[in-house]
């Protein structure tokens, strides 16, 4: 989707910004009694209102709301959003997920261009199978990304149901007698390592427009060993969830993806342009980027009168799948649906600084070609306005010892599968190996194997990609010959596809393999950015769903064959078909 903005382009107001304090959400409560050994939420789709500024109206929006269970007239959340959910590492968790969204799509006219076959925002269909039934505008499924999770309860688009009961072809559920046809119930296992992984939408077809709508939220894991560690926590640990949304002069949103390249104003938490008080002594940010299309490049800003240098130094100490070597920091580029942990000393500036995130140098679609989506710069300010509660008593972030990340090293046998970002026009739908997602599974993959997975992108724009269920290194990548290389699989292509003839990758190379980026190298990830022109390898250790039953959960557990997918995370490249299956045997 997008293209190049003209005057008919809906374009936010201007809105004074920092006027809004940033909003925190709230934490679910489970029940630990309903699944013996297990904690249990029920988690509803709602429309709602919110109001992202002080000087907009309110806007219809999309949220998830939990359950209290101590007070069932006391639903939890926000209305935009959703509750985080906060749980123990390896102790269970049960989710009821209920779709009580309306039936007509907050953004009906994108459904209805979905529905005409437009191929800006849906590919043709498959052997006469469309991506949404004829009658049929909302459905939804939750995907808990990161999660090491069963197929029947990971979230895939073909787990949709809508609010009337209407379900896609691998609609499953858990206990059914406990369900209504608007009902799923989802059991996870928690075994990953502390970090934030977080829960959104993943509908059919409709991902994009369901996230804008609203349809996101925190999942955080803790280890309890991690409180010796000395890390800020309580109010000191932070969550900003990261978004750019565009919105009409009444404040209500506006979805204008279909004509260009992202949206023109941040949001963080909800709230755009918000502000955020704080004491001088360090903070822990977790920030998530759930933008729809849009990579940010972050930095700190101080005025040149209070350090020599104008941004703030921060440590890095985690990404998507957890802790990390602590790495001193000025800026980082981060791609939809990563996540990044950061320690930020604001006792290094003076009582009364003001401390600006800011994007800079991440044109939308990123890194720029033809990049002509809306230029965001200033996204949220810090205050240390703060007076501080008592010492900081943190462990400093040179002196962090976090658990360490062993490097995974490929033997010489190890496995290599080629995924090309294939796409034969420019605003035509994009696939891997030109092969459509509704297509079955031609990727087989032996349980606990090691593979190196090679991302081969001849496109002009780089693209989040992520795998469910596994977290991976980034091993490197290395620049390719994209207009020869794309010229030779468009040939393979025509003339049928044969094994024998398919373009050699090694052929194409222009220069020799590159490090990761210095935030990648030995960090555990679950989404990796893949830039134009080049092939990105990443390698996965092993490839074991959990088989175990989850909180006494009859059929819980995996079972061989188990279909997972993998997709870009620009969200409407993912509507538009660059997204397919693998089967681990």
């Amino acid at each position: 989707m997008g293209g190049t903005a003209d005057a008919t382009v809906p374009k936010t107001p201007p809105l004074k910004k920092y006027v809004d304090p940033l909003p925190r959400p709230l934490t679910a409560i489970g029940d630990p009694y309903a699944y013996p050994g297990a904690d249990y939420y029920e988690i509803t789709m709602i429309a709602d209102l919110w109001q992202f500024h002080r000087d907009l109206g309110e806007a219809e929006v999309w949220g998830y709301w939990a359950g209290n269970p101590h007070d069932r007239f006391q639903p939890i959340g926000m209305g935009y959003l959703g509750p985080t959910i906060s749980v123990t590492r390896d102790r269970p968790t049960v989710i009821k997920y209920r779709n009580a969204l309306p039936t007509t799509h907050l953004f009906q006219s994108v459904v209805d261009l979905i529905h005409q076959g437009n191929t800006q925002v849906t590919p043709p269909p498959y052997k006469g199978m469309g991506a949404l039934p004829p009658d049929l505008n909302v459905w939804n499924v939750v995907h808990q990304h990161g999660g090491f999770t069963p197929p029947q309860s990971d979230g895939m688009p073909l787990q949709s149901f809508s609010p009337e009961g209407v379900h896609a072809p691998s609609y499953a559920t858990l206990d059914p007698s406990r369900v209504e046809p608007n009902e799923a119930i989802y059991a996870y296992t928690n075994h990953e390592r502390a970090s934030m992984l977080w829960y959104h939408d993943h509908g059919l077809a409709l991902t994009s427009l369901n996230v804008y709508a609203g349809l996101a939220g925190l999942y955080l894991v803790r280890d309890p060993a991690d409180e010796s560690l000395g890390l800020p926590k309580g109010e000191f640990e932070v969550p900003l969830i990261l978004q750019d949304r565009t919105f009409y002069p009444d404040g209500s949103l506006a979805y204008t993806m279909t004509e260009v390249e992202g949206a023109d104003t941040p949001v963080v938490n909800g709230k755009a342009y918000p502000f955020l008080a704080v004491q001088a002594r360090r903070y822990r940010l977790r920030i998530l980027n759930a933008s729809n299309e849009r990579f940010w490049r972050l930095r700190f800003e101080v005025d040149r009168t209070v350090l020599p240098e104008t941004s703030l130094p921060f440590w890095l100490i985690g990404t998507d799948a957890g802790f990390r070597a602590p790495l001193q920091m000025l800026n980082f580029l981060m791609g939809p649906a990563e996540r990044y942990d950061l320690i930020v000393d604001f006792s290094q500036v003076p009582a009364g600084t003001t401390v600006t995130l800011l994007n800079y140098n991440a044109p939308v679609h990123f890194p720029g070609i033809p990049g002509d989506g809306p230029e965001i710069s200033e996204i949220m300010q810090f205050r240390v306005t703060e007076r501080l509660s008592g010492p900081d008593q943190t462990t400093p972030p040179r002196q962090l010892a976090l658990p360490p990340v062993a490097a995974i090293r490929p033997g010489p046998g190890t496995r290599r599968r080629e995924w090309v970002v294939y796409q034969h026009e420019i605003f035509q739908p994009m696939t891997f190996n030109a092969i459509p997602f509704m297509a079955p599974s031609e990727d087989f993959v032996k349980a606990g194997s090691t593979e190196i997975w090679e991302y081969i992108n001849p496109n002009h724009d780089a693209h989040p990609m992520h795998v469910h269920l596994v977290s991976f290194q980034v091993l490197n990548r290395q620049p390719i010959d994209a207009f020869a290389y794309q010229a030779d699989f468009e040939a393979w292509i025509a003339g049928g596809r044969k094994l024998a003839e398919k373009p050699v990758l090694a052929s194409y190379f222009t220069g020799p393999p590159i490090p990761p980026d210095p935030d990648e190298l030995l960090s555990n990830k679950d989404t990796v950015k893949v830039y134009p022109e080049m092939v990105t390898r990443i390698i996965i250790q092993e490839f074991d769903p959990p088989q175990e039953t989850i909180a006494s959960i009859p059929g819980s557990g995996s079972e061989l064959p188990a279909t997972y997918v993998h997709h870009c995370h620009i969200l409407e490249h993912e509507d538009d078909d660059l997204m397919r299956p693998w089967t681990i045997v």
